[in-house]
Formats: structure tokens, C-alpha cells, sequence
């Protein structure tokens, strides 16, 4: 029994009943005073000053008293200077070394709030006073206040006095815009054609009109949702195809994260990687990792490949960023590039919806990976590009191809970028370069005939495209030359794609031939040229096939 209740009997029996509980007091500690209720009590008691029979006041109250104490600063320089400068000098240096990190994809910046990053950033070229006259000019004149039915004045205040000095600076403008083009580059660092400036060829020809099938992926709701998944992103992943990574590549989008937010990371997933050559894989992947860290994938929830490398990447960067309560990734890229699947196979469930056909992803969607790490899809988008042809955009697969009109005018770009012993595989025609007859064999031998016993030419060629965008017909774009030569080696990236350990083990366990001779998958890649020139016929049977390559699928599980 507690002690309170003795004596709440004791009380009992003793007829004091009436006087309650408040004053008692039990023996240790205090259970019915709290150290801040004594601390509020005591500052009562001590609040008030004493005072003599005359009335003048003997001790004063608390904070009361004028006395000040006689005190001494110690003469320190550092008391009366300015605190926590620093020199042009220092601040310069600083700079370079902070820009030459920066530079390095493979280096991280941690702790940017303890740094003064914002005259870290500025260079020698920034107007101090222009941008603060800028920033007032927002604050005390709002974009509402100024434009738009609520606006609080009549004229608008623009940089210039009169007419001609807008005329003048219009004419600047136009200057500007002209030496840009001249200098052969749009916007986003791609090269211009001769007929993207308008320029006339002396027969008075003039680009056609394109398809607005064409002009998917760049509608302003499909960007809105891309400015949303890269602010809601610190890690932006961007799904490059594997057979096409320059033109699959948005180099607008990457500039923009590059100037704007240079505080998120990109990283470059290699998907698809299982359609083309292991070497041409392993020769993009060391030239792409000279911007960012590159990964080759292939999306499959029963049998992916570098489903491991990503997720222990994904594990460094949410290290990395330890202070944040969770970690987004953001993924990014071309239309029909595989975002989707990436998120299917890293959760190894049907998380997202996919299909084979561009534009099944109409809004972004949220999913969580792990605990602290969480992905988003987002829609694909196509950077516009005046040098893109609508070829380029169709086999790229941008668009649908049963939208697509005439769609047998594209089959010669097609014939181009697949060697003919390919297409003797896939559909059994030799020797056909002719487009119209290469579609007519191909009608007559599955039986697509119209009326009159005419080939459905039409039918025919969107089903080549498709088998083309699909995967059933073999073709790839060689790398750069020198990227596959294996000279440049990216550090942590020891063997072609990095074998895992597993088959090295069984490399080094393997019995020696008796005259000394090496075998041929003991060959650097770069001296296997049927790699580079195409698809060998013993694809399937290539010791070093992309199966074995990276971190094994049993290794991610373990993970998990």
C-alpha cells in the first residue's frame, strides 16, 4: 500500500477527513510538486524586496537592484573586428576547388548549409546590384499587382524611355538570336540543319508540314508533370534505350537540372541493354559514365540484370543524405524507354501499369521502394528539336505507329539500320534492298492481300516497325569511336560491364588447355569486332553473355 493512502486512513480515523490532501507531505520524493511548479513558487517567494521601518529597501528584489558590477574586457583584436570573412583570395581559390568537385559526377557535396553557397556559386561575372535591385523590384511590386485583371497601376514600367530605345533593344534581341544559330547549336546544345533557320536551297523548296501525331510527348501538361517529379525529386534517373542512347537522350532536361537545380543527382540507367551486344553495351556505358554514373539494366521482375547495382546505389545516396527524412527518385526519359518496368522489376511486382506502345503512363504516381526511399513515374516527354526528322521520332518510338499515315515511307530508314542477314532471320528474304518489294515478299508470304490480290503494303510496314521498336529485329548505334576501345577505364568498373564475383571465382577455377592457348572469351572486347559489326550467330551461346555480368539477382533478394 502507498504511502498516501496510510495516511489518508490515518486521517479517516482521526476525524480530519475535511482537510483534504493538499498538504500532505510524504517522506523522499516529492510525487505532488513538480520541479517547475517549486521553480514558479520560488520565483514568488523571491520576487519582492525587503524593507526597513523607515521603508527604504534593504535587499532589493530580483533584477531590481542598479548596481552594476565593475567588470574588464580582455583587450582581444577579435572582440572589436569584423567576424567570420574571409579574403578575395581565399574566396577564390575556395571557388575552383569547390568547381572542380562539382565537375566530377562521382563526388557529393555534403553539409551545404554550413557553406556560404551562394558566393561559392557566383562567379567573377555576377552583378550584385542588379540582382538585388531585382529581388526588391519583386517585392515590392508583385507580378498581381503589376499584370492581370487585380493590377494596382495603369502603366507598366519597362526598361526603356520611348519606342525606339524598345526597337533598339528588340533589334539586340534578334541580333543575339541570329549569331546563336550561326554558331550551329539550338538551345539545348544540339546540332542546327541548313533548312531549321529557314535557310532556301535555291529551288524554292520549303519543309512540309508535319503530322500532329508527331508532336507527342511536348504538350504543356506532359511538362507540367515533369517539373513536378524533378522538384519532388532529389535523385533523377534518366532511362536512356540502350539501342539509341544519343537520340533517346534529353539534353534540354539535363542542362535545366544542371543550371537550376544543381543540388539534385542524375544518374543514366542503360535499359534494354539485353537487345544489343554485350561489348556495344559495355563501350556506352563507359562513354556515358564521363558525364554521369551509368548503369546497365534490363527490366524483367523474374529475370532482371543490374537490378542490385541500382539498389545499392539508391542504399549510398539515401546514406549520403542521412539528415532527410526520406529520399524521392525521380525517373525520367523518352517515351516506351522502360520507367515503368524499372519500377516494376526494383519492386518485383506489378506496381505500374506497362505497355509496349508509347504514352500508357498519363500522370506521375508515387511508390514506395524501402522505408526511407520512395520512386516516382512520370509521364515520357520529347525535348523539341528542329534537327529531329519524322523518321527519327517515329523509330526512336515517340508516336504510335497505327497513327502514323503512310507509314511504308519509313520502312528505307529501317532497311538502313538493320544489316540484311538480320532480316533474313527474322522473316526468311534475301537479297531484297528494294523497300516496296522487301513489303510485298513479306505480304505474300503471311497471306495479307486486299481485294484484287494486291500486297496490304500499309499493314505490312507497321508491323515491321513494330517488330523494329519491339526488339524482334536486331539493331543497335555503334558508339562513339574510342569509347569501346577499353583504354579510359572508370574506376570501380574492373571487366567489361563488372563481371560479378562469382564468375570471376570460376575463371580463376578453371583448368588451363594443355598447349597454353587462351580461350576466346578470355579476350579484351575491344579485339572482338562481330560485337561492333552486328549479332553473331552464336549470340546464344557467348560465354560472356550479359546474364553473367553485374550483380546477380539472388544478391538484390538478399538486399531486400
Amino acid at each position: 500500500m502507498g504511502s498516501g493512502k496510510k495516511e489518508a486512513n490515518r486521517k479517516e480515523r482521526q476525524g480530519k477527513v475535511g482537510d483534504g490532501m493538499g498538504n500532505v507531505r510524504t517522506k523522499g520524493e516529492n510525487f505532488y510538486r513538480d520541479a517547475k511548479k517549486l521553480k514558479t513558487l520560488n520565483m514568488f517567494k523571491d520576487g519582492k524586496a525587503q524593507h526597513d521601518a523607515q521603508g527604504n529597501v534593504t535587499k532589493a528584489a530580483s533584477y531590481q537592484s542598479r548596481e552594476a558590477p565593475t567588470a574588464r574586457i580582455e583587450p582581444n583584436r577579435k572582440w572589436f573586428g569584423n567576424t567570420r570573412v574571409i579574403s578575395q583570395e581565399a574566396l577564390s581559390s575556395f571557388r575552383e576547388a569547390v568547381a572542380e568537385r562539382a565537375s566530377d559526377p562521382y563526388q557529393v557535396l555534403l553539409k551545404t548549409n554550413k557553406l556560404p553557397m551562394s558566393l561559392i556559386r557566383d562567379g567573377q561575372g555576377t552583378n550584385g546590384l542588379k540582382q538585388h535591385q531585382a529581388k526588391m523590384a519583386i517585392e515590392t511590386a508583385p507580378y498581381n499587382d503589376t499584370f492581370g485583371p487585380k493590377a494596382q497601376r495603369k502603366r507598366v514600367k519597362l526598361g526603356v524611355s520611348s519606342l525606339e530605345d524598345l526597337a533598339g533593344e528588340t533589334a539586340k534581341v534578334q541580333e543575339a538570336y541570329i549569331e546563336k544559330t550561326d554558331s550551329g547549336t539550338h538551345e539545348d546544345g544540339s546540332a542546327i540543319a541548313a533548312a531549321d533557320v529557314g535557310a532556301d536551297d535555291g529551288l524554292g523548296s520549303a519543309p512540309t508540314a508535319r503530322e500532329s501525331v508527331f508532336s507527342k510527348g511536348q504538350s504543356k501538361r506532359i511538362w507540367n508533370e515533369l517539373y513536378k517529379v524533378i522538384d519532388s525529386s532529389d535523385v533523377v534517373i534518366h532511362v536512356i534505350d540502350a539501342r539509341d542512347p544519343e537520340g533517346t537522350r534529353c539534353r534540354s532536361v539535363e542542362k535545366y537540372i544542371r543550371e537550376e537545380a544543381p543540388h539534385k543527382h542524375l544518374i543514366f540507367v542503360l535499359n534494354k541493354c539485353d537487345l544489343v551486344p554485350t561489348g556495344v553495351a559495355a563501350a556506352w556505358v563507359r562513354h556515358l559514365s564521363k558525364d554521369h554514373p551509368t548503369l546497365a539494366f534490363h527490366a524483367s521482375i523474374n529475370n532482371s540484370f543490374g537490378k542490385g547495382s541500382l539498389i545499392q546505389l539508391l542504399r549510398q545516396f539515401s546514406s549520403l543524405h542521412a539528415d532527410r527524412k526520406q529520399v524521392s527518385v525521380g525517373f525520367i526519359g523518352y517515351p516506351n524507354t522502360g520507367k515503368s518496368s524499372i519500377i516494376n522489376t526494383l519492386r518485383k511486382k506489378k506496381v505500374c501499369t506497362v505497355a509496349p506502345i508509347p504514352g500508357e503512363t498519363k500522370v506521375w504516381q508515387y511508390i514506395t521502394l524501402m522505408k526511407r526511399i520512395y520512386l516516382i513515374d512520370c509521364p515520357g516527354v520529347v525535348p523539341p528539336n528542329q534537327n529531329d526528322t519524322e523518321q527519327d521520332i517515329l523509330l526512336r518510338g515517340v508516336v504510335r505507329v497505327e497513327n502514323v499515315e503512310n507509314p511504308e515511307q519509313y520502312i528505307p530508314a529501317v532497311l538502313k539500320r538493320v544489316q540484311p542477314k538480320h532480316l533474313e532471320r527474322t522473316y526468311g528474304v534475301k537479297n531484297c534492298e528494294d523497300p516496296i518489294e522487301f513489303l510485298s515478299i513479306l505480304a505474300r508470304k503471311g497471306g495479307r492481300l486486299l481485294r484484287g490480290g494486291e500486297p496490304d503494303l500499309d499493314g505490312v510496314a507497321k508491323m515491321v516497325i513494330n517488330d523494329f521498336l519491339r526488339g524482334k529485329i536486331p539493331w543497335f548505334t555503334p558508339p562513339p569511336t574510342g569509347a569501346g576501345d577499353g583504354s579510359e577505364k572508370i574506376e570501380g568498373r574492373e571487366g567489361r560491364l563488372g563481371e560479378m564475383g562469382r564468375k570471376r571465382k570460376l575463371d580463376e577455377t578453371a583448368p588451363e588447355p594443355a598447349d597454353g592457348s587462351k580461350n576466346a572469351s578470355d579476350e579484351p572486347a575491344s579485339k572482338s569486332g562481330d560485337e561492333f559489326e552486328g549479332f553473331g550467330d552464336s549470340d546464344d551461346d557467348d560465354n560472356d553473355s550479359i546474364a553473367n555480368l553485374e550483380v546477380s539477382d539472388e544478391e538484390s533478394e538478399e538486399d531486400e
